[in-house]
Order: structure tokens, then sequence, then C-alpha cells
């Protein structure tokens, strides 16, 4: 790839394929970057909805790639990015030198079939799972975990300065460990600033004045900033749904079992976020398991009192 080709002195050709609650904003980033994005997404609705950013919808995902030398996918699990790129035709439709970047949150050795696959048809792949939620994508200061090839990465970093910070974390796959990873972090943060919110309250404080005391002190967190915020207001509309959360989950002990690793606090809240994800929690914003660890705690004190 020359250095035109890498995009330093031209916009870029990029197909953005699933433009849901993370891919939309990430579209309008790289759109008011100058890029030129075609987009598709299964709810055609949605990719229409960025037409007026100056987006061009396709009909297709194979149709979204023709003649673009950049393919992000932004879908919801492994076997979606599975069927899109190659049930769906997309990997056929890529020219040989095009680089597929997935933004998914899926299985590390998911992620290395893609570039193997791919590798032998000559496209270049990244996996480069994001962090920092919608907020982070609206703004463009996303983490970006990037696994693949070091030369790709750099030869992609205009593209990716319009969407956040990107750190080479390793070969295929090490985007999605380095995502699971984090959200084994944002789980048990989310758990913790939960858990202390509940006691705060039974104790006699307020839940709003607690988080603003410790406000810059050790505790301190993006999660107590916002999924904090969330709980003392009672927003629960979904940035993160609960049923994502538990999928990485569910992931990061699949790779645990893979390892022989025992993470029993990742363990603890995956059992958490299951159980509120059954009690239909799922479509619920993941700092929601509040209300689960309420109720548990309510339940706890009727069996108390009964007794």
């Amino acid at each position: 790839m020359s250095e035109t080709d890498r995009g330093e002195d031209h916009p870029r050709r990029i197909a953005f394929l699933g433009t849901g609650l993370m891919g939309a904003p990430m579209v309008r980033r790289l759109l008011a970057a100058g890029h030129q994005v075609t987009v598709w997404n299964r709810d055609r609705s949605k990719a229409d909805a960025l037409v007026s950013d100056g987006a061009i919808v396709a009909a297709t995902a194979a149709d979204a790639v023709k003649g673009c030398d950049i393919v992000f996918t932004m879908l919801s699990d492994g076997k979606a990015v599975d069927q899109v790129l190659f049930d769906g035709g997309v990997a056929g439709a890529l020219a040989e030198g095009a680089v597929v970047v997935d933004s998914s949150s899926i299985s590390p050795p998911i992620a290395k079939d893609h570039a193997a696959r791919l590798k032998a048809l000559g496209v270049a792949h990244v996996d480069a799972p994001v962090s920092g939620g919608v907020v982070g994508a609206e703004a463009g200061t996303l983490a970006i975990m990037a696994g693949g090839d070091a030369g790709v990465i750099e030869g992609l970093a205009d593209v990716f300065a319009a969407l956040g910070r990107v750190t080479h974390v390793g070969p295929s796959g090490a985007g999605q460990i380095c995502k699971l990873a984090n959200q084994q972090i944002v789980a048990i943060t989310i758990g913790a600033v939960a858990e202390a919110m509940i006691l705060v309250e039974a104790g006699g404080a307020s839940r709003e004045k607690f988080r603003d005391a410790i406000r810059g002190g050790f505790a301190e967190s993006r999660i107590l900033e916002l999924h904090g915020a969330r709980m003392v207001k009672r927003d629960f509309k979904p940035g993160g749904p609960s049923r994502l959360q538990l999928k990485d989950l569910d992931a990061v002990k699949a790779m645990a079992d893979r390892f022989s690793l025992d993470l029993p606090l990742t363990e603890q809240v995956r059992r958490e976020f299951s159980d509120f994800v059954t009690g239909g929690g799922g479509d619920t914003d993941h700092s929601g398991l509040l209300l689960h660890l309420e109720a548990m705690n309510a339940a706890k004190g009727g069996e108390e009192n009964n007794g």
C-alpha cells in the first residue's frame, strides 16, 4: 500500500456495516473528517438516517463494499460478523489490498479465523473493538484496541484519528482479548458502584451526595461519573444493553476456561448479569444492574421480616 493509498493525502472510501447505537455516531465522525462513507444496516431505516449527514446507503452489504478500500463492521456478535462477511458476499466483493476493520466485540478465536480467511483472499483484517460507549463515539474519544499487522494499523492512523485513540495491542485476536478484559473491568466496577449505592442509602446517606463526595478520590472512574449518574437519576435507557454486557462476560468465561484461569470476581458479576437478563433486563442499560441488586436485597429483607 503506497503512502497515497494510505490516505494521508486524500479522503478514504469507506464502507460501514452496522449503523446502530455505536455505528451511527462513528459514521458521522468519519463523514465529518471528510471521508466518503457508504453504509448498510439490516434495518435500513438506521442507515437512511445518515443520508442527511452525507452517507451513501447501499441495498446490501456486498454492494456497500464495492470500490471501498476500508470496511468497518460494527455488528452484534461473531455470528453476525461471519454471516455478513462470508455468507453475505462481502469478502468476495472486496478488492485485493482492502482492509476489514472489525469494531464489533466478538470472540478472539473467531477474529483470528476471520483474519486467516480474509488473508487468503488478499484482504487485511484488523480486530479493533472500542470502549467509550455512545458518548465516546459521538465525541470521537473512543479507546480503540487494535489487533493485527502493525503496518496496516499505522496506515489507518488518519481514519482512526476521527474516532478516538488507537493502540496496537498485538497480533490478530489481541484487540478482542483486550476488549474482553475491558468489559471485565466495566462489569465489575458497575457492580461495585451499584452495591455502594445500596449500602450508603441503607445507612441513611444520599446517593447523589455520596457520589459527589468521592469524585476525584481513589474511587473515581468513568463508571462512577457516567453510570453512577444514571443510578442516581434512575435513567436506564440503554447505551450499553445488559444482554450485550452478558454476551461479553460469557466470552470472558469461555476464554478463562480455555486458559484454565479462575476469575472469581468476573464469574460472580457474570451470574448477576445472567439473572438480570433472564429476569427481563436484557435491553436495560448495564448500569441497571442496580435494579437487580436492589430487588435481591428487597426480597431478602422481606424474607427476614417474614421470618
